[in-house]
């Protein structure tokens, strides 16, 4: 076998082993798909039902009385959240890069750059308790009161700030968390951009912010782009951090952006005990059917970024 088809045979393995996921997920949430229908995705309701009582049969499944399922309030929270935090660590990824690829003296660039790099490494739980010991006291009892108050004008930034877990924290502390990605790529990507192209834009009387933005930026924004799906899938699934501190809302959606919610990662983690105790297996069926509904999201995130791609090289072309 030459060299060729090894690289393509372990390169497949990625892409066979997300079909295989897919696969899985699918098949084994069957009966939750055919219970619920299209009604999963559009209701709020989650109720694993009367666990004391005995099972009865609706449309062809055991489930157990009063037993409903409805994901709406985490495809909402899920969402809104990432919005945030891609929002807001995009524009600072990028300014952090320019800055450790242009500002930073050589010398120091590779130290610098390495405790950026080192916010990546940090597992998550850790920065679920520094949100809940001191990022959320911080937010509820001095930054949120300010915000209802001096932007309260602004629709979703005014009404109760409540006790600081919420979407706002959530979005804040993923940012934290998607910066570090964002940002060394895109430094990687800068610093091996040619000194040609530099010194070609100064010699036409470019400034040094002008370099930047028009002549290296641009040839960097495939990598920009990838850098951000990347970390927008980063977000999409983050668990431990925003368990501890989204405020784990049951059947809500969110009125303002300091309300409790639950992502769809977060609610598998903390209702997996409660659905084992299920005996028909509905729950369990059924947070298979959410770890489905996130996975195809993502698959959606991910097309969307390669259709963009697409258009991006079409544009460069002048096609």
């Amino acid at each position: 076998m030459n060299f060729r088809r090894f690289t393509a045979l372990v390169g497949s393995i990625v892409g066979v082993a997300l079909i295989v996921m897919v696969a899985f997920l699918g098949i084994y949430a069957w009966p939750a798909i055919r219970f619920n229908g299209w009604h999963f995705l559009t209701q709020n309701n989650w109720n694993l039902g009367n666990l004391y009582a005995n099972p009865i049969t609706i449309r062809g499944q055991q489930i157990l009385p009063a037993a409903h399922y409805g994901i709406l309030f985490l495809i909402a929270g899920t969402l809104l959240s990432t919005a945030i935090a891609i929002s807001l660590a995009v524009p600072v990824g990028v300014g952090a890069a320019i800055f450790l690829a242009e500002g930073t003296p050589p010398m120091l660039r590779s130290w610098v750059s390495l405790f950026v790099e080192l916010l990546a490494a940090i597992p998550s739980v850790v920065y679920g308790l520094w949100g809940y010991v001191v990022v959320i006291p911080f937010l509820s009892h001095r930054v949120y009161p300010w915000m209802a108050k001096y932007l309260g004008f602004i629709p979703f930034l005014g009404g109760h700030t409540g006790s600081g877990y919420g979407l706002l924290t959530c979005g804040l502390v993923l940012t934290l968390m998607i910066v570090p990605l964002i940002t060394a790529t895109l430094r990687d990507a800068l610093v091996s951009q040619g000194a040609s192209r530099r010194e070609a834009a100064v010699a036409l009387g470019a400034s040094r912010f002008e370099t930047v933005w028009t002549v290296l930026l641009p040839e960097v924004r495939r990598v920009l782009i990838g850098s951000s799906i990347l970390a927008t899938g980063r977000a999409l699934g983050e668990t431990m951090a925003v368990l501890m501190i989204s405020g784990n809302a049951v059947n809500y959606l969110p009125h303002n952006i300091y309300a409790p919610i639950s992502t769809m990662a977060s609610f598998i983690v903390s209702q997996l005990d409660s659905a084992l105790t299920d005996p028909t297996g509905m729950a369990v069926r059924a947070l298979a059917e959410v770890a489905l509904a996130l996975c195809l999201i993502s698959i959606l995130v991910n097309g969307l970024a390669r259709v963009l791609l697409y258009y991006q090289d079409r544009h460069s072309a002048g096609v």
